[in-house]
C-alpha cells in the first residue's frame, strides 16, 4: 500500500487553495511498443467532462490562465471542480473568486448540468496533477506516479524520477533505468510530495505571487491511499 499526499495551504481568511461557489437552483532507456491507438483524458475524462471544458475554456484562456483539470464529482453532493493557472504555473485566491464568478455566469446561461451542484476553483496544489505534456518538461527531476490506460509490459503504474519529454514520450527513471511513455498512453500523472518539492513550490510561490507564509497557520495533508 501506497500513501499519496495532496497538500493544501489554507489561509486564516479564506483558502488560498480554492475559491467556492454554488449554484442554488439545480540507465539504458527503454522504449514499450504497442499495438492500436492509445488516447488520454487527464484534462478531462468523460463525454460530459469534455463538454463542460470545451464550453468554460474560451473564457479561462481569455483571462489569462489555462485549465490543468476538470472533473465532475457525484456523491451526496455534484461538484464541478476546475484546477486552473497561469501560464506560469501559480494562481492566487482573488483570481480564482474572478474565475469562479466568470465561470458561474456562463454556466448559469448554458446551464449544462440539470442537477445542483457547487463549482469549485482551485490551483493545482503542490502535489499536483500533471495534465499536459509541458508539465512533465517543467517539473524533470521530481518524483512522480505514471499509471497507463493498459498494461505495459505486464504493469501499469511507474513510480520514479522525471526525466524529461522526447517528443511524445515521457521520460521517467525507474529502478529498471530510464524509460519512455507516449503521453498519450498515460491514465494518471501525479507529482510525488516530498520535502524538495514542497520548498521548491514555496519559493515559486513566493516569487510569483508575493506569497507571505505568515499569514498561513497551517498545511493540512489529504491521504489518498493507492493500492498496488
Amino acid at each position: 500500500m501506497q500513501i499519496a499526499l495532496n497538500l493544501n495551504i489554507r489561509s486564516r481568511n479564506s483558502g488560498l487553495h480554492y475559491a467556492l461557489h454554488r449554484k442554488i437552483h439545480s540507465g539504458p532507456q527503454a522504449r514499450f511498443f504497442m499495438f492500436g491507438k492509445m488516447t488520454n483524458d487527464l484534462i478531462a475524462k468523460s463525454a460530459i467532462e469534455k463538454k463542460l471544458l470545451d464550453l468554460i475554456n474560451p473564457i479561462i484562456t481569455d483571462m489569462g490562465f489555462e485549465v490543468v483539470r476538470l472533473r465532475l464529482i457525484s456523491g451526496k453532493e455534484i461538484t464541478l471542480q476546475i484546477m486552473a493557472a497561469r501560464p506560469n504555473g501559480f494562481i492566487n485566491v482573488d483570481e480564482c473568486a474572478e474565475l469562479s464568478t466568470a465561470i458561474s455566469a456562463l454556466l448559469d446561461v448554458e446551464d449544462p448540468i440539470i442537477d445542483a451542484y457547487s463549482l469549485e476553483v482551485s490551483s493545482p496544489g503542490i502535489d499536483r496533477p500533471l495534465t499536459r505534456i509541458k508539465d512533465f518538461e517543467e517539473f524533470e527531476g521530481y518524483d512522480a506516479r505514471l499509471e497507463t490506460v493498459e498494461l505495459i509490459d505486464g504493469r501499469k503504474r511507474f513510480k520514479g524520477t522525471l526525466a524529461g519529454i522526447n517528443g511524445s514520450e515521457i521520460l521517467i527513471n525507474v529502478d529498471e533505468g530510464t524509460i519512455g511513455l507516449e503521453f498519450e498512453w498515460l491514465a494518471e500523472a501525479k507529482l510525488v510530495l516530498t520535502d524538495e518539492l514542497i520548498k521548491e513550490m514555496l519559493k515559486q510561490r513566493k516569487i510569483n505571487q508575493n506569497f507571505d507564509e505568515k499569514k498561513f497557520d497551517t498545511i493540512e495533508t489529504e491521504r489518498l491511499e493507492e493500492i498496488e
